[in-house]
């Protein structure tokens, strides 16, 4: 006889509430008039993320406060403190990612977004698309089923269920990127490079999620650590635990596992770039946190080297290929590399049995470069040209004078990303590098350094061009944000500055939320 497995509704809710949105958006996709369909699916979408992002306080708040989480649907899933904090962070991110999907919603010629996607790139219907006045409304249950995805990714306490949920925030991403209405050659082959290479490293995880259940018996987290503990120099065992990190690794962007990184977030829709820089990024290393931390945190050998390699490999190729780009989504794609590195120096930063800061500033940390990265994309899409959004390095000269304020934001997100004194970046960078000296990494935090200082370059040359370069006269233009895209640069510029000036309050809530249970 098969027992139904226990459930916590209470814990269960922001997972409900986000999955119910997306479900209904696709009934809005079937039954609801074409032409009425945009803020209908906008409405959705928000009511989705932030009810996720509410129900997740609002569990926070009433649960029983003396345990540090709890085990639900069986053993599927733990909704921990540090769960909680890394599910709130995604929707509040995610639901400024819909503000920027929604934005030049009232003129959708503007739109982002094609308006049919099944048009072949180039044709003459093709070619008529960017001035049509329908928007590929697709966008929205797909965009919020990815956000599903990643809030079970984070708090999967079982390796089927994390491969199921890797799948489920996967795929919608591989279609919505493909979805740019304009350059759609580029937009299509970054979904197709996106695709295959995502495909790759989802099997690189099941087969190493096969070989830990051979070396095992189980692939829950809590008894692989009961094993791991008992004969953790198991090859098996090793070599499953490397790959199942390789398939996380290439969905955080690290290097050597980015290739698809730069050509995605230059080819993407920029409001799905931002989307996946920052919530893709915090999911995956919840993911990474959870596995490391409580299936092998008994046996830290067998993974403490590999992450001091890959985190000095991405930390230079980020910071080095960085300098040598002219399109500025592809700058902040090599910065999201060297960034995916610092974040590997917190990881290191948390001892055995749970000792350390570290998992309280990875989390930090993702929170800020989530803010400040959404910030930098949605201040990209007001500066365009005739072939829409102009990304190249030389259109920004002189951006100042066109528009000193448009480029004093950006300025700000641009030294936070560079983790200058007094903005959000530079207190994360300074937590995660203070965790990692804690635990004797310090070699890894003087690497970090050097690069944070070689990185610094790229961003201040943006900072000069648009100051102290004279524009050009036939120069971009800087439109003027509609309300979705201003409350996106409010909230972002406000947490940037607030975060680095009075991160106090912030940091001790990640502080008491960096428990793991399994």
């Amino acid at each position: 006889m098969i027992e139904a497995p226990d459930l916590s509704w209470a814990a269960l809710m922001p997972l409900l509430i986000v999955f119910g949105a997306a479900c209904v958006g696709v009934l809005v996709e079937a039954f609801v008039p074409r032409d009425a369909r945009h803020p209908v699916q906008v409405a959705v979408a928000l009511v989705g993320t932030v009810g996720g992002f509410a129900g997740t306080l609002v569990y926070a708040a009433t649960r029983d406060t003396d345990a540090s989480g709890e085990i639900t649907a069986g053993t599927a899933l733990a909704v921990d403190d540090a769960g909680l904090f890394l599910q709130a962070t995604i929707t509040g991110l995610a639901s400024l990612a819909v503000l920027l999907f929604a934005e030049r919603g009232l003129d959708p010629a503007r739109s982002a977004f094609v308006a049919s996607a099944a048009v072949p790139a180039g044709s003459p219907r093709d070619r008529e698309q960017a001035t049509a006045t329908r928007v590929q409304t697709e966008v929205y249950p797909l965009a919020v089923f990815a956000v599903g995805g990643m809030m079970v990714f984070v708090t999967a306490n079982d390796l089927l269920v994390m491969f199921v949920a890797l799948e489920v925030l996967s795929l919608p991403l591989y279609l919505i990127s493909g979805l740019a209405r304009r350059r759609r050659l580029l937009s299509q082959e970054a979904a197709v490079k996106y695709f295959l290479l995502g495909a790759f490293a989802s099997a690189f995880f099941l087969y190493g999620l096969a070989l830990v259940y051979g070396a095992t018996g189980s692939v829950q987290l809590g008894a692989i650590r009961e094993a791991a503990a008992e004969d953790g120099g198991d090859v098996l065992l090793v070599l499953g635990l490397a790959l199942l990190i390789v398939g996380l690794l290439f969905k955080a962007s690290v290097a050597p596992f980015h290739a698809w990184t730069p050509d995605v977030y230059q080819g993407a829709p920029t409001p799905v770039t931002a989307f996946m820089a920052a919530c893709t990024k915090v999911a995956a290393f919840g993911a990474i946190l959870r596995l490391l931390y409580v299936a092998f945190g008994a046996e830290e050998w067998t993974w403490r080297p590999l992450i001091y390699g890959v985190a000095i490999v991405s930390m230079v190729v980020g910071a080095v290929l960085g300098l040598t780009q002219t399109d500025l989504k592809r700058m902040l794609a090599y910065s999201s590399i060297a960034h995916a590195g610092f974040l590997l120096t917190g990881v290191l930063g948390l001892g055995a049995g749970g000792t350390g800061s570290g998992l309280a500033a990875t989390m930090f940390y993702l929170l800020t470069y989530g803010l400040t990265t959404l910030g930098a994309f949605a201040v990209l899409t007001l500066v365009r040209d005739g072939d829409g959004e102009a990304g190249h390095l030389s259109q920004w000269a002189g951006l100042a004078a066109r528009s000193p304020l448009t480029a004093a934001v950006m300025a700000l997100f641009l030294l936070a990303l560079a983790g200058i004194p007094l903005t959000a970046g530079f207190t994360g960078k300074f937590a995660v590098f203070r965790a990692a000296v804690e635990q004797g990494a310090w070699p890894l935090v003087l690497v970090a350094v050097l690069a944070s200082a070689v990185a610094a370059f790229f961003y201040l040359r943006v900072i000069v061009l648009m100051y102290f370069s004279p524009a050009a006269a036939d120069g971009p233009t800087v439109g003027v944000p509609g309300l979705p895209t201003t409350l996106v640069l409010a909230v972002t510029a406000s947490a940037t500055l607030a975060l680095g000036i009075l991160p106090g309050a912030v940091l001790d809530l990640a502080e008491e939320a960096a428990r793991f249970v399994g």
